[in-house]
């Protein structure tokens, strides 16, 4: 799996900003006194990249009403800092804007490694190994970030991590040495943040790297994020098979470490043999997961709000984790073979359709957070 489709979010909110800049004002003025529970989150989404401020205020005030207290912020070093020292806040200021008039704390995915990728860093960085990134300039930047929004109380410094040293072990230490170091730096500035890493749970699974994870579970906390595939990107869970993936959790990290889900989801795309019945079923089942573990859970946050149409979700093959050889020339397990169904999947793992009618399990995540915070 990879972090790619993160930037199918960026993009939307891309266009928002270049249509309605003008006309807006960020205010981060105090915040309202909602009942909301801030370890449960919902990335919130549109379902198309033509939207007004005013509809992407409903689509928040939705997503918060369910009673949801966290979101994820996509935050790419080249979009924030796209000359070094001057900073661009137009696209951010505006999401986490709307993220704090919604009560909504926030996780920032700042992407160092982003699956098989580094970066994407800005023009003045270039495009570096893992060795000559700058521990001083990651500082600056994400120090700028936290000190601008104080509702970031989470920080994902690597995404998809697994993906990145399943065949560069030999860089595992490197990496170590970098994220110690921007850690304690930050700690100093922003005591109150915790700062940690994000693995891939069903990569782990499907090609058995739980070492990986083992290696690298430093910072405060270890993030994972969770599709019930297999490495073909097609559902091959029942939703109790799932929730079995997901114990497997705490065989991977220290006892005193807590777990961050991420991004966890279920999609409705036959394409990818997923429906709505098994959606509803697993949105039940993470919350089972959740009250089971809520003292070892940092946050857990469902990938995504909004559907989006079949075949906009696109993704580059040339970012995608390599090929997988089935056998002869039938092209399955091709790298687009794969990325044709991950953007299946993702369009479809939305819990409103892109039209904007409520799926079953809308309903059933509502209904469950209610239930979180009663409990």
């Amino acid at each position: 799996m990879i972090s790619v489709k993160i930037a199918i979010i960026i993009a939307s909110v891309s266009l928002i900003v270049i249509a309605s800049a003008v006309l807006f004002t960020p205010d981060f003025g105090s915040q309202p006194t909602i009942t909301q529970n801030e370890k449960i989150g919902l990335i919130v989404n549109t379902p198309s990249n033509t939207i007004t401020l005013e509809e992407l205020s409903d689509i928040y005030s939705e997503a918060s009403s369910t009673g949801v207290g966290r979101n994820n912020l996509y935050l790419f070093w080249n979009l924030v800092e796209p000359e070094k020292r001057n900073f661009d806040w137009q696209q951010s200021d505006i999401v986490m804007n709307f993220n704090k008039q919604n009560n909504l704390k926030v996780t920032l995915y700042f992407s160092l490694i982003n699956g098989k990728t580094l970066g994407p860093f800005p023009d003045w960085i270039g495009n570096p190994s893992l060795n000559s990134i700058s521990e001083d300039n990651t500082v600056n930047v994400l120090d700028a970030i936290l000190t601008r929004y104080e509702i970031i109380d989470t920080v994902i410094i690597a995404g998809d991590t697994d993906i990145h040293f399943r065949y560069n072990e030999q860089n595992i230490p490197v990496y170590k040495e970098l994220f110690n170091g921007v850690y304690n730096k930050l700690k100093e500035k922003h005591p109150g943040v915790k700062l940690g890493n994000s693995f891939s749970l069903h990569g782990v699974i499907n090609k058995n790297l739980g070492h990986i994870v083992q290696e690298l579970d430093i910072g405060d906390f270890v993030a994972f994020s969770y599709f019930p595939v297999d490495a073909l990107n097609e559902i091959n869970k029942t939703p109790q098979e799932a929730r079995n993936d997901l114990d497997t959790i705490f065989n991977l990290i220290p006892t005193e470490k807590t777990v961050g889900i991420f991004e966890i989801s279920w999609s409705t795309d036959d394409f990818v043999n997923g429906n709505q019945n098994d959606q509803a079923d697993f949105v039940n089942t993470v919350f089972d997961f959740y009250h089971e573990n809520e003292s070892k859970l940092e946050f857990v946050t469902w990938y995504r709000q909004y559907d989006r149409q079949e075949g906009t979700c696109v993704i580059d093959p040339k970012t995608a984790e390599g090929t997988i050889s089935i056998g002869d020339s039938s092209g399955l397990g091709s790298s687009e073979f794969v990325v044709e169904r991950l953007g299946h999947y993702i369009c479809g793992a939305g819990l409103i359709d892109f039209e904007g009618n409520p799926k079953p399990a809308w309903n059933e995540f509502s209904r469950e957070v209610q239930m979180s915070l009663k409990s």
